[in-house]
């Protein structure tokens, strides 16, 4: 009876143990979470270096675009 007490009190332990480790090693970041924390804190920045389009150019473009649009959707119903 005494041994079963002992086994007992060992399993007690070991699965203390077990789950002190396991919330410690939690808790510590790893490589690949730091190097993810550091990207999502970089501002992305975007450049955009073109001129504006003049009202006709829009236009044409536009129409240039609703054009290709209606010929993908007839080619897409087949």
């Amino acid at each position: 009876m005494k041994t079963l007490k002992n086994m007992e009190a060992i399993f007690t332990v070991a699965v203390a143990i077990a789950c002190g480790a396991s919330y410690a090693s939690f808790n510590q970041p790893s490589a690949a979470r730091t190097a993810d924390v550091a990207q999502a804190n970089a501002i992305p920045v975007v450049v955009v270096s073109a001129k504006r389009l003049t009202e006709q150019e829009k236009k044409i473009s536009l129409i240039e675009e609703r054009q290709a649009l209606l010929g993908n959707a007839t080619a897409s119903t087949l």
